[in-house]
């Protein structure tokens, strides 16, 4: 019988209480804040300050309630949602809360332009909730402000190290002002040179943006991602932002031929809830969605023990 250690090289703890049993990760994403509220005022063709607080609050605890049981953690962040999760128990006990911890720079309907840690966060009082790991943001980008960044992500996998909770780092590649004036940004080039930066740090679970948006075959984005899992050198796993609900399915499964555990993914699983009925779409449409994404990655992800054994020889 296999064994898996509590703790990953580098001292992180594992991400084991965040994955299901076959060790892969199936992660529903309700962390979404300003850009949330701006996707319910398109879809109900207002304002975005029309859209109370409450609104994001209860969509999330929704999407919580109905998604859940069919997910190995849910991510939440305290602005929209936490409190409410934890104290009425909405989760069930397979599926683990994570809790954001990062502080985002965002303008009204526009996309997070940079992010902070959150260093007031009580870790001993989320560890007493029942939360098994953080997540923080890194907005990346070919600039000057590298080595800010790298470090911010080591206070955050300290922070969770210390606290003894699995920590989910999630750089998301940008291109610099000059790289669209020029055309020059490629997205896979820099997914992968973030990871040679940011992953050596070992974090417990390492979460980034699909190779090519998601667009290609199986294949192709399989070769793609392989350039990823190359350097990544703990478990990782993808997320969906910028990939259409129908293209993320072969998205996952070309990142888990690849070397990926699974995916901690929002968008693609809960966007159509946005529109009707919300609760039956989230029972029907969204609940499906997820189950056949659990069985890609139970199917073809790489459990995260063997991601964390494979990632021990490579070079930090």
């Amino acid at each position: 019988m296999t064994t898996h250690s509590d703790v990953l090289a580098g001292g992180s703890p594992a991400p084991a209480a965040l994955a299901r049993p076959s060790g892969t990760f199936a992660m529903v994403a309700a962390d979404q804040r300003d850009s949330l509220r701006s996707m319910m005022a398109e879809q109900a063709g207002v304002e975005g300050s029309s859209i109370p607080d409450s609104r994001l609050t209860d969509f999330k605890l929704a999407v919580a309630r109905a998604l859940g049981p069919h997910a190995s953690a849910l991510l939440i962040d305290s602005d929209y949602g936490y409190r409410r999760l934890v104290d009425e128990r909405v989760l069930p006990a397979g599926c683990a809360p994570i809790l954001a911890v990062d502080l985002l720079e965002q303008e009204t309907g526009g996309p997070v332009e940079d992010t902070a840690l959150d260093e007031t966060a009580d870790t001993a009082a989320i560890v007493a909730d029942g939360t098994k790991g953080l997540k923080l943001l890194v907005i990346w980008r070919r600039d000057g402000h590298r080595d800010r960044r790298v470090a911010l992500a080591a206070r955050f996998v300290e922070m969770c190290r210390r606290a003894g909770l699995a920590s989910v780092l999630e750089p998301v590649a940008r291109a610099t002002a000059e790289e669209e004036a020029a055309g020059t940004f490629r997205l896979t080039d820099s997914v992968v040179e973030a990871a040679r930066e940011l992953a050596p740090l070992r974090p417990s679970l390492y979460k980034c943006q699909v190779p090519d948006g998601g667009v290609g075959s199986v294949a192709a984005l399989a070769r793609e991602a392989e350039r990823i899992d190359a350097v990544v050198g703990v478990p990782w796993v993808v997320l969906s932002q910028g990939v259409r609900a129908a293209d993320f399915p072969d998205a996952v499964e070309a990142a888990c031929r690849a070397g990926a555990s699974g995916f901690l993914a929002g968008r693609a699983l809960w966007t159509d809830a946005l529109a009707g009925n919300r609760d039956a779409t989230l029972r029907d449409v969204c609940t499906d969605r997820l189950r056949r994404l659990g069985d890609i990655v139970d199917t073809h992800g790489r459990p995260w023990w063997d991601a964390a054994a494979a990632g021990e020889r490579v070079p930090a």
